[in-house]
């Protein structure tokens, strides 16, 4: 639960590659998200060259931070799976996961969205050379933390609703 309350979103990076074994242990974490149905309609895109980071940077106007992060991980989904009205949500999760793990690795991470603006998807999609059905679902910049943060405090009981 440490991450859970330490986990900040990073958006600037050293100039430092990330060891292949943290890389796996951020999509053990990934795979090790609920689906439903159990679908897992995931598909990971672990994206380490410089010159394709720039390009997926320009996806999003959201997404400059991109340009100076040693990787960017794309989590896509596959349209053809059990419950594909789910499968935005199962992505939702994963990618989180991500973010967790990234934290405990002592690393920095930041969700950028792609999905569910159709031209941000499309242009990921074609940056990547995805197969037809196959989608984009989000960028994750990630890097040795160039920058701190505290995380913010969040819990408002008034929002909370106890029915009895």
């Amino acid at each position: 639960m440490d991450s859970i309350f330490h986990r900040v979103s990073i958006r600037k990076y050293e100039a430092r590659d990330i060891e292949p074994e943290k890389i796996e242990k951020m999509m053990r974490a990934a795979m090790a998200a609920p689906s439903a149905c159990n679908q897992q309609p995931w598909e990971f895109y672990v994206v380490t060259k410089k010159e394709l980071i720039q390009a997926l940077s320009q996806a999003s106007p959201y997404a400059g931070c991109l340009a100076s992060a040693p990787v960017a991980m794309i989590p896509c989904y596959r349209e053809n799976c059990i419950v594909p009205e789910y499968a935005q949500i199962d992505l939702s999760i994963a990618t989180e996961h991500i973010l967790l793990e990234a934290d405990t690795l002592g690393l920095g991470a930041v969700w950028l969205g792609i999905a569910p603006i159709e031209e941000r998807m499309k242009k990921v999609e074609d940056l990547l050379g995805l197969q037809p059905g196959i989608r984009a679902f989000a960028i994750v910049a990630i890097g040795y933390p160039a920058e701190t943060k505290e995380q913010e405090e969040r819990y408002q009981e008034e929002r909370i609703h106890y029915i009895q």
